[in-house]
């Protein structure tokens, strides 16, 4: 399904759109310019009918999950003080398109002017539903013409936002444009990231790999690849609100989201005092699992097959040095003896590794450039401390172990805003 112009087209009429793509850019970039303020508005109203319910109908035939976390999300995204606080955050509270200066040396007058950078490309994953509408709102807040490629997985939710969206505010046709294009068509991905000033690429290293040897010379790359989180405990304020708050964490993301927890830190370096956390918190686990068990069929047979095979490792393991599997009723903890940063098995499946705190910048730089959040669990005389090494170590989000994965109005994502990468400053001679 194909939506361009306002109107849907069936997949197979991707060719014919794309050969008068550029065309048609280049007329709206003639004639036509967005109104912000008409964005906002229209994003407030389709957030309200969304969180209203008006959609529920609709969400629910496009996917299995329940709809209520999506509903939260989209209406804290859509709402008109959230987008206005967002933008006062991201380009400042004073942000004007253009103001005069008075430069000290060289020419005497001149104006700066914050344009959108033109055409953005969007190649988004499929790990958070509606992620690919979230990316293209920011496009159009900014003022540029988008070009979405949706992930397999986003069973048509974006393009029926799309369609309301531009029902609510028909201006907006023709600055939106939605393929279902899959990754293997890359002679068609690479006509639309010709047609751009600037790609932005959602997912790992092996999409932000592919998309430059695709993207035109020029073209400026914007990427938002997978990142890790994990959570580091160093004593606790509340102990048992804590591993509660965290073990609830890690099963209602799954463990798919860049700041979802992969490995938990341990502050030490005794591995007794390692296999007593696992103790400690497999019961929190195991309760976290019952209140909102794994249900993938698919998912769950993976996972054991590869945890069973490790079990006949670390049967045939020596006793010192080798991994230990701490077993629940649909989860498990995996006790390591190093300390370094990675992905888990997810799906309830967690890593435990001993970092103490005199390590933990070394450690962590070593997956610098895939660091992004921090549960920190501490003593509330350790927090400042922590989370400063922790900030040092080239951490961009340091949260409570339960709140990793909630979002902000007006934070940064990855380290950085969203909305300034998406615009240029141009320099005008008066």
């Amino acid at each position: 399904m194909i939506l361009a112009g306002g109107e849907i087209f069936q997949s197979s009429e991707q060719n014919k759109i794309l050969g008068v793509l550029e065309e048609k850019i280049n007329r709206t970039l003639s004639s036509e310019t967005l109104d912000r303020e008409a964005v906002i508005a229209a994003a407030d109203r389709l957030g309200k009918m969304i969180s209203d319910g008006d959609f529920d109908h609709i969400i629910k035939q496009l996917s299995e999950d329940d709809p209520g976390e999506y509903v939260k999300t989209a209406a804290m995204l859509m709402k008109r003080e959230n987008i206005e606080y967002r933008i006062a955050s991201e380009l400042g509270a004073d942000f004007k398109e253009q103001y005069d200066i008075t430069p000290p040396y060289g020419i005497k007058n001149a104006e700066i002017r914050f344009a959108p950078l033109g055409t953005l490309f969007h190649i988004a994953a499929g790990n958070v539903d509606g992620l690919p509408a979230f990316s293209v709102l920011e496009g159009l807040l900014t003022g540029n013409i988008n070009i979405l490629k949706l992930p397999e997985a986003d069973n048509g939710l974006s393009v029926e936002i799309f369609k309301q969206l531009i029902k609510i505010e028909p201006a907006l046709k023709n600055f939106i444009y939605v393929f279902d294009t899959p990754s293997s068509d890359v002679s068609a991905m690479k006509k639309m990231a010709e047609v751009s000033d600037g790609i932005v690429v959602w997912g790992g290293d092996g999409a932000v790999k592919a998309v430059r040897t695709l993207a035109p010379a020029g073209a400026k790359i914007i990427e938002w690849g997978h990142k890790l989180g994990f959570a580091y405990i160093s004593g606790y304020e509340d102990k048992n609100a804590e591993l509660s708050d965290l073990a609830r964490h890690i099963f209602s993301t799954r463990q798919l989201f860049c700041s979802s927890c992969q490995t938990i830190f341990v502050n030490t370096e005794d591995i007794k005092v390692l296999e007593q956390f696992c103790n400690d918190f497999l019961p929190f686990l195991e309760k976290a699992a019952a209140e909102d068990p794994i249900s993938e069929i698919g998912v769950t047979a993976e996972i054991t097959l590869r945890k069973y095979n490790d079990l006949l490792e670390n049967a045939i393991s020596t006793a010192d040095g080798g991994k230990r599997i701490f077993q629940g009723k649909g989860c498990s903890l995996t006790m390591l003896p190093d300390s370094g940063l990675e992905l888990s098995y997810m799906y309830g499946n967690c890593l435990v590794k001993p970092l103490p705190e005199r390590k933990i910048i070394t450690s962590l730089r070593n997956s610098k450039g895939y660091l992004q959040t921090a549960g920190l669990i501490c003593g509330k005389e350790s927090r400042s401390r922590l989370t400063e090494i922790l900030v040092r170590s080239g951490v961009n989000r340091v949260m409570r172990g339960g709140n990793m994965s909630v979002s902000f109005c007006g934070e940064a994502h990855d380290g950085e805003y969203p909305l300034r990468r998406y615009m240029r400053v141009v320099n005008i001679e008066k």
